[in-house]
């Protein structure tokens, strides 16, 4: 029996236990007098909520990794009220050394290949990503000094609609307009929640009056040199995709951060803040733990996400801060806070729920697929069955095994078969009109 043929069998084999079930979901409604029974409803919820899930993976683990991030924000505004405030320098350094220690001991533990530099094809990309990464927290941690909390955060939520926009043009994504309403509305809804001064008017929080304009406009051009870093890392881990592990591209990115936070030390003759009480230490314990587990859910997400789409769960950061400074620091939102809140999961669930069946990704070049390949998709196809069915391989991880170099699969030689009419390319065309003919 050809490999054809097991294939055919198996799937048969699978199509026949869903309508088995189906049949005896019928029977118990038939045996309740034709209405559904509680386990057959229990059954249809939990296999759509599975199949929302499966289909937007990708966005949930990137507003799981904002979660985590707020978690991250609350130890470091905790922190600082504890004792003498930590450079900011310090502060990443500690935060991306603890995060390069994970990422190293789990994947020697695990033997992942190339833990040190990476995979082949992606290695410059894997620096591309830890270089625009620094300056994206640079950007954003400098902004700070001189900004308002309110204005840095509403600069820095500029990224998710420029990453869009960069991946529509360097990556060939698809940017419909839903997702550009979306985009204009979530950061709307950021604004509305931040309230700048420089749209508001007034003084914003932390905002001190001897700030002089020309740092302010310093700190806002260095702002936006984080904006631009931060677009070009979540577009750079769109471009290395499942091609490496998650943990290189974090490898990379928290590795250069901790020689450039070292360098920046020493040019600025920074000193050092040491703990002196034990509540600091486990905060600062905390803060490389959240930040580490939150750009690893950020990372595994924005590689199963396009950019425009995995950008927009990055604005649930700021609802999720709301919630936490309320249980924390007992502040309770403004009625424009709780509008722009309302903006974001509307945006959010508008997304989810409009998100189109058909694939976005790019292009597969059909070079890289071979005769065997197309014909166990014919085969599939003419029995009734979906390629996803095949082997219980998902249709994702069949095109990326076929795209990935690094998983590709061992040529095999073609079959053939006249009587299932398995043939190549020119016998199949032969074969056609030769039926035509008849």
């Amino acid at each position: 029996m050809t490999s054809q043929y097991a294939y055919a069998a198996l799937n048969a084999t699978n199509v026949q236990a869903v309508n088995d079930a189906e049949a005896s979901c019928y029977d118990e409604e038939t045996e309740a007098g034709g209405r559904p029974s509680r386990s057959c409803c229990r059954s249809n919820i939990l296999s759509r909520v599975k199949d929302v899930v499966q289909s937007n993976i990708g966005l949930l683990l990137i507003v799981a990794s904002q979660a985590f991030m707020s978690f991250m924000n609350v130890s470091v505004k905790k922190l600082n009220s504890l004792d003498t405030p930590v450079p900011t320098l310090e502060l990443v350094l500690v935060r991306m050394l603890i995060t390069y220690m994970c990422c190293m001991s789990y994947m020697l533990l695990r033997g992942v290949e190339d833990p040190w530099i990476g995979p082949k094809g992606v290695r410059l990309l894997l620096v591309l990503r830890g270089v625009t990464g620094f300056f994206g927290l640079f950007g954003l941690y400098y902004s700070l000094r001189y900004l308002s909390l309110s204005d840095a955060v509403v600069l820095t939520f500029l990224s998710p609609l420029t990453t869009a926009i960069s991946g529509s043009c360097l990556l060939g994504e698809t940017f419909t307009k839903r997702e550009a309403l979306a985009g204009v509305l979530s950061l709307s809804g950021v604004i509305l929640i931040a309230r700048p001064a420089f749209l508001f008017g007034g003084t914003s929080i932390n905002e001190g009056s001897a700030t002089e304009s020309s740092q302010r406009l310093i700190a806002v051009g260095i702002a936006l040199l984080g904006v631009l870093g931060a677009t070009g890392a979540y577009t750079t881990l769109r471009a290395i995709g499942k091609r490496a592990h998650p943990l290189h591209a974090m490898t990379s990115f928290s590795a250069q951060c901790v020689v450039v936070s070292i360098i920046g030390l020493v040019a600025t003759q920074t000193k050092l803040v040491f703990p002196s009480k034990i509540e600091w230490l486990l905060l600062l314990l905390l803060i490389g733990v959240f930040g580490f587990i939150a750009q690893v859910l950020l990372t595994m997400g924005l590689q199963r996400e396009t950019a425009s789409r995995g950008s927009l769960g990055i604005y649930t950061q700021i609802v999720f801060a709301g919630i936490l400074e309320r249980i924390f620091f007992h502040t309770a939102p403004s009625v424009l806070s709780a509008i722009g809140t309302i903006i974001i999961i509307t945006s959010a669930l508008y997304v989810v729920l409009t998100k189109e069946t058909t694939s976005t990704s790019k292009p597969i070049a059909l070079e890289h697929i071979d005769d065997t390949s197309m014909e166990e998709g014919l085969l599939a196809r003419s029995e009734g069955l979906s390629v996803g069915a095949i082997g219980h391989i998902s249709v994702d991880d069949f095109m990326v095994g076929v795209a990935s170099p690094s998983m590709k699969r061992a040529p095999s030689p073609r079959p053939r078969d006249d009587a299932t009419g398995l043939l190549g390319n020119k016998e199949l065309s032969v074969e056609k009109s030769v039926l035509e003919e008849k």
